[in-house]
C-alpha cells in the first residue's frame, strides 16, 4: 500500500509510450500566406502601432525570426498586406465597369466599393487608415486616385458628347470617386441603409448632378477667387 492506495506487485508496468501528435510542416508559401492573414486581422483590429511582431509570431505558432525571414519585420508585412488589399479593391472596381450607359457605370462602381467593404471589411479598415510606413506601397488616397483614373475616359467621352470640356474629366472623376469612397467609410460602421439603397442614393446625387451640369459653372456668393 502506497499513500493509502493498494498496488499489485505482480502487475507488469505498461511499456506503451504516449503517442506524439504529428504536426504538418508548412511550406514557405503556406507559412507566408498564414502570416499575411494573421497580420491582416491584427492590423485591422489594432492598427499598425498596436500590433507587434511577437503577437503575430505567437498567433502563427512560430518564433519571431520566422516573421523577419519572410517579411523583414512588421513594416514589410504591413506593406504587403496594404498592397494586396489595394490591388484587390482596384481589380473589383475596374472589372465591374462593363455597362455602356454612364448611369449604370456609376451604379457598378458604387456597388463594387460597397461589395469590397462588405466582403473584405478588415482590408478596408486597413486601407482607410493613414499608412505609418513611408515606404509603403500606397495609401487610400493614392488608391482613390487610381480608381478615378479608370473612369476619366468614361467621363471624358460623356463630356465631349455634351459639348463640355473633356479636360475637366479628371477633376470630376476624383470628385465622384471620392464621394463614393467617403460614403463607404461611413457605411463601414453603420451598415444602414442596405447596400443597394446606399448605391441608389449615391448614383442619384451623382447622376442628377451631372444631368443638370452647367458647361461653365458660376459662383453666386460674394467670393469670386
Amino acid at each position: 500500500m502506497i499513500d493509502g492506495v493498494v498496488t499489485d506487485s505482480s502487475s507488469t508496468p505498461s511499456t506503451d509510450k504516449p503517442r506524439r501528435t504529428r504536426r504538418t510542416r508548412m511550406t514557405g508559401a503556406e507559412r507566408r500566406q498564414q502570416l499575411l492573414e494573421i497580420g491582416r486581422t491584427l492590423f485591422a483590429a489594432k492598427g499598425f502601432e498596436g500590433t507587434s511582431v511577437e503577437e503575430i509570431a505567437a498567433k502563427a505558432g512560430v518564433s519571431k525570426p520566422v516573421v523577419y525571414e519572410h517579411f523583414g519585420g512588421k513594416e514589410g508585412l504591413y506593406a504587403v498586406v496594404v498592397d494586396r488589399e489595394m490591388r484587390r479593391l482596384l481589380d473589383m472596381v475596374t472589372s465591374s465597369l462593363t455597362a455602356g450607359h454612364p448611369r449604370e457605370l456609376c451604379e457598378q462602381a458604387a456597388f463594387a466599393l460597397l461589395d469590397y467593404i462588405e466582403e473584405y471589411t478588415d482590408g478596408f479598415r486597413i486601407l482607410v487608415r493613414d499608412s505609418p510606413i513611408p515606404q509603403s506601397t500606397g495609401s487610400f488616397a493614392s488608391l482613390i486616385s487610381d480608381i478615378a483614373t479608370q473612369v476619366e475616359d468614361i467621363l471624358g467621352r460623356e463630356f465631349k458628347s455634351r459639348g463640355f470640356d473633356p479636360k475637366l474629366a479628371p477633376l470630376y472623376a476624383q470628385a465622384l470617386v471620392g464621394m463614393v469612397a467617403l460614403t463607404g467609410q461611413w457605411w463601414l460602421d453603420v451598415r444602414r441603409p442596405k447596400k443597394a439603397e446606399v448605391a441608389a442614393h449615391l448614383v442619384n446625387l451623382a447622376w442628377h448632378g451631372l444631368d443638370g451640369l452647367e458647361p461653365k459653372p458660376r459662383l453666386i456668393g460674394h467670393r469670386k477667387s
